[in-house]
């Protein structure tokens, strides 16, 4: 039986569950860049990132089984879950494009 057969739902908790810890990961370093910990914030976001891909992965699985012409059932919970893994993706994605801009700015601003 293939893993979108067992229970739609809980996958979809799983991936939700994941993504969610890996937002909170990214808020945990926008509050270390915030104060200036570039190294904590930078290892919090590679954190995220693993946890993001577990959420992206375990979504990737339904999807590819269902390309595959296994049934599965419609989940309002699913669609959630895509849209949160879709949606803190983007903030992990704005998080590490910042970074740099940060260390840039308190470079220039030991220097002055």
């Amino acid at each position: 039986m293939s893993e979108a057969k067992k229970d739609i739902n809980m996958i979809a908790m799983e991936v939700i569950m994941n993504a969610g810890d890996g937002r909170d990961k990214v808020d945990e370093a926008l509050a270390a860049m915030a104060e200036g910990r570039l190294e904590q914030a930078d290892a919090l976001l590679r954190e995220a990132e693993q946890l993001i891909a577990k959420a992206h992965n375990a979504q990737t699985e339904v999807v590819q089984s269902q390309v595959s012409g296994e049934d599965t059932e419609y989940s309002l919970l699913f669609v959630h879950a895509q849209d949160t893994v879709m949606t803190i993706t983007t903030e992990l994605r704005m998080a590490q494009k910042l970074l740099p801009i940060v260390k840039m700015l308190l470079d220039k601003q030991k220097g002055e």
